[in-house]
């Protein structure tokens, strides 16, 4: 492990998976970097002013690895590895920023994306949500293991990703509307996987982070139609204005989004 003084921060760069989780120790005063694709320009515009910077880069939390049918992803594994990965999370992953930042970009950080200002972030959680993939994290009170929509909702302060396990579903769907762009903002995405414990449905840029979409699950296990399920979405989405859109637009879209993730579900894609 080296430490390093960056103008008023240290910067701890761990050399293992154990130095890690023994730096972050509860979280106090620790800024985690990942890729960077959105802590560093907070810090370079002076948005941020770390105190303690813990670089994730040597820390050995990179890789997917395979037992049977499910997978395990280390949290600093690039965006762009994910790409080959199941759907819909392969397909959510392809849509990313641009192949620059998909490079850089990390699983964990992805994860762990605070609300933007202006656009959503967090594009992966949606499929991951969809998918039942549920989230390892270290912090105060030791190492423990959640859905994905739990962690989101409950958000990352105090907790440092490791990895994240799933089971490939044996069906996929998703539909998205983005805006044309260098880096492909996300407006609002939907993601439908059928796994060993039903349909699930994921939803990301409707609110400040990735939401299941219980209500839709709970009326097509009930018998309703596509279409009927499909409405439900909006009891379960607190939907936002932001730069790209309004609440108003994104109520009028969601349920078509739905509607299509489902239609893509049925058909196999």
């Amino acid at each position: 492990m080296t430490s390093t003084s960056l103008e008023k921060a240290v910067l701890v760069v761990p050399a293992s998976r154990e130095e890690a989780v023994k730096e972050f120790g509860d979280g106090s005063g620790v800024t985690v970097l990942a890729g960077g694709t959105i802590l560093m320009p907070e810090i370079n515009y002076g948005r941020l002013r770390p105190e303690r910077v813990l670089w994730l880069q040597n820390a050995g939390l990179a890789g997917i690895s395979r037992n049977g049918s499910g997978l395990t992803i280390g949290a600093m594994t690039p965006v762009a590895e994910l790409e080959n990965g199941p759907e819909p999370l392969a397909s959510t992953a392809r849509q990313i920023a641009d192949p620059e930042v998909r490079a850089q970009a990390t699983l964990g950080g992805n994860l762990c994306a605070p609300p933007g200002g202006e656009s959503p972030r967090g594009d992966l959680q949606a499929a991951l949500i969809a998918i039942g993939a549920d989230v390892r994290t270290v912090g105060k009170g030791g190492e423990r293991t959640e859905p994905t929509e739990d962690f989101v909702a409950s958000g990352p302060d105090g907790r440092l990703v490791l990895e994240v396990e799933l089971e490939e579903p044996t069906r996929a769907g998703s539909a998205a509307v983005r805006r044309p762009h260098s880096h492909a903002f996300t407006i609002l995405a939907v993601c439908a996987a059928e796994t060993s414990k039903g349909i699930r449905i994921g939803v990301t840029g409707g609110s400040a982070h990735g939401v299941r979409a219980r209500s839709v699950e709970q009326a097509l296990a009930g018998g309703a139609s596509t279409q009927d399920a499909a409405e439900k979405v909006l009891e379960d989405v607190e939907l936002r204005d932001d730069a790209l859109a309004s609440a108003w637009y994104r109520r009028r879209t969601l349920p078509v989004l739905v509607r299509r993730a489902l239609d893509n579900l049925e058909g196999g894609e």
